[in-house]
């Protein structure tokens, strides 16, 4: 099952609150799920298809120690890849913190701020080749 977006960007949610790429922030007990997404995406821009992605937001939420995971792996990637996932049209980075997404030709994704002007030139469709999907709304419409 094939999971990335490819020439693609997500758009931030159009009842997303934010004015800006915000940080998400942390809890006393760590790193939120939009914070692991965020601290992954922000560091390596373009080091991580939605599928790795989501895979290692997985990893680091449960905690998982490098012993377990080197012993596991395959069998963890079998556990976390066999049941559907919600795709980063649905993270809060897009819906609540103002990051547009943008992966590339190869799958590889981006964090975008939208008070940049390369959100700018994605929405305004000056990038050729990209096409524009929106993320989720935080609430449905009535």
């Amino acid at each position: 099952m094939e999971w990335n977006y490819y020439d693609t960007f997500i758009t931030v949610a159009a009842d997303c609150p934010a004015e800006f790429g915000m940080i998400p922030p942390a809890r006393k007990s760590g790193l939120t799920i939009p914070g692991i997404e965020y601290a992954l995406a922000a560091d390596r821009p373009y080091r991580y298809t939605q599928e790795e992605l989501l895979y290692q937001v997985y990893v680091r939420h449960k905690q998982i120690a490098e012993s377990e995971l080197s012993l596991r792996d395959a069998a963890l990637r079998e556990e976390f890849y066999g049941k559907p996932k919600p795709c980063m049209r649905a993270s809060m980075l897009p819906k609540k913190y103002g990051w547009g997404i943008h992966f590339n030709r190869e799958g590889k994704l981006a964090l975008i701020p939208m008070e940049s002007p390369e959100y700018a030139s994605f929405v305004e469709g000056r990038v050729d080749g990209v096409k524009l999907v929106p993320a989720m709304r935080n609430t449905r419409k009535k």
